[in-house]
């Protein structure tokens, strides 16, 4: 066997020259070649740490997230419990009762209600056969999920209208982008059994309510689409006009011209927009109770102060949809794009019957809660303000090993108090831990040492004056209390 030649270099300086690595290499054909190799030696240190870096790496591939779904880091969550404490108080105030709904229901569920010729049903459910050999399919609405929970839990027998809301995740195979992911949240609300239009107005305001209430600002896009009949004739003119221009419209709308000709009119794809410009309005097509209806719900917001736009192209992408449908966009926005609705909703009075139940008048919302807490930090970022963090209200420091373990009863003790309180048991030099409680801007420090420990005191240190008292730990929590005002 050849030898390996090694051939290496003195330090000059602080800097390595570079080592020249030799080796002969034995090839089939019995000839050699000469490979050089070169690079800075490294020390066992340095090698030991490129292979825990390697190993490293691979690991964080080995488990990344899935496309289009991603994690809740805890330095959003401030924006998430706005959202969430946001949405309870408008349900709570306009008298809608929370509802949980299962994450898995039967694939017809949504067959039958978001309709056949729909993308989420013939492109993007998640669906799947269970262990038993049935049909199942992740939720990706929650209206169809409520409807069922309405008919299945005799909900028909309860003083009506039945008012339900809920805070729940959804699931659509869909191309994430910016503010679409395929695991998203909405905060929904669902009335049943109510046929007045002060209820569809009372949607629409609850809707404006919330963004107003995050201060948000927003502008609803409504429009009739009419009854089942009044919708088919409409229909039949749409398809006549749509045939004519097939040749401008996009792959996916040439299909939908004789499947679903109103999801054409949903379309955002750049080419089909002329097209769509120069669609009937399907308002012409209204009878006078329905247009007389409509006008009654714009008169409503119209006294409630809540801007709007009349939209005729807005048809909404479910079936189930009837009567009047809005949706909520951001009102300083210029390019509006399919991702751009911020929510929407509107009447759907035939679906509790399409789906066995007794004929059920009913109307509600939904909220993509993703795409509202994006343009909460950018709004909030360019008008140069934000949701405040977690307010502490004292710090509790501690100094020694039997100090600690006094400081973590009282911080039981004064847990039901409605008392936030920083503390870190790991830190040992009461120097960090005023350090840490000066960070937090909290105007009391609690103080236990071994003095205290003896007596069965405790020192309450103003930070800003500096004065600290004496207090016995017994009343500690109502000293408090009267220090913070609580």
């Amino acid at each position: 066997m050849p030898k390996e030649k090694k051939v290496t270099t003195k330090k000059v300086g602080k800097k390595k020259k570079t080592v020249l690595k030799k080796k002969i290499l034995n090839k089939k054909d019995n000839k050699q070649e000469t490979k050089i190799e070169e690079g800075p030696v490294l020390t066992k240190k340095e090698k030991e740490e490129k292979k825990i870096d390697k190993k490293r790496k691979k690991a964080t591939a080995d488990w990344s997230l899935l496309r289009g779904m991603r994690d809740l880091l805890p330095e959003d969550q401030k924006y998430w419990r706005k959202c969430f404490e946001t949405a309870q108080n408008v349900s709570d105030y306009f008298l809608y009762k929370k509802i949980e709904t299962p994450v898995v229901e039967e694939t017809k569920l949504f067959i039958r209600t978001v309709g056949k010729g729909t993308d989420i049903v013939d492109k993007e459910m998640y669906t799947f056969e269970d262990k038993d050999g049935k049909k199942v399919t992740l939720r990706p609405e929650g209206t169809a999920s409520a409807a069922r929970a309405f008919i299945g839990h005799g909900m028909w027998n309860k003083p009506q209208p039945v008012k339900l809301w809920y805070y729940s995740p959804m699931f659509r195979h869909d191309r994430p982008q910016a503010g679409r992911y395929r695991q998203f949240w909405q905060y929904s609300c669902e009335c049943f059994g109510a046929d007045d239009p002060s209820v569809d107005a009372e949607n629409v305001l609850m809707a404006y309510n919330f963004f107003k209430d995050l201060n948000l600002p927003v502008q609803i896009r409504i429009n009739s689409i009419g009854d089942p009949e009044e919708r088919e004739r409409y229909k039949q003119e749409l398809i006549t006009y749509l045939r004519t221009k097939r040749s401008y419209l996009c792959e996916d709308c040439k299909k939908r011209i004789n499947r679903s000709p109103l999801r054409v009119l949903d379309c955002k794809q750049e080419e089909c927009q002329p097209v769509i410009e120069g669609a009937p309005q399907i308002i012409d097509w209204l009878q006078e109770p329905s247009k007389n209806r409509f006008m009654t719900v714009l008169e409503y917001l119209d006294e409630l102060g809540i801007p709007y736009t009349l939209d005729t192209k807005l048809v909404r992408g479910l079936d189930y949809y009837n009567g009047m449908v809005f949706e909520i966009y951001y009102k300083d926005q210029e390019n509006e794009t399919a991702q751009s609705a911020l929510g929407g909703g509107g009447r759907y009075d035939l679906l509790i019957e399409s789906m066995g139940g007794n004929h059920t008048p009913a109307v509600g919302f939904s909220i993509g809660v993703d795409r509202v807490v994006n343009l909460m930090k950018t709004h909030f970022k360019e008008n140069n303000c934000d949701l405040p963090d977690q307010k502490v209200d004292i710090y509790l420091a501690h100094l020694g090993k039997d100090a600690r373990r006094v400081a973590l009863r009282l911080l039981e003790e004064i847990r039901g108090s409605g008392i936030k309180i920083g503390y870190n048991f790991f830190k040992e030099a009461l120097k960090n831990q005023l350090e840490a409680a000066n960070k937090l801007e909290v105007p009391y420090v609690l103080i236990i040492g071994q003095k205290e420990l003896q007596d069965g005191t405790i020192i309450i240190r103003d930070m800003e004056s500096g004065v600290q008292e004496i207090i016995d730990q017994k009343k500690i929590e109502s000293h408090l209390k009267k220090k913070l005002k609580k």
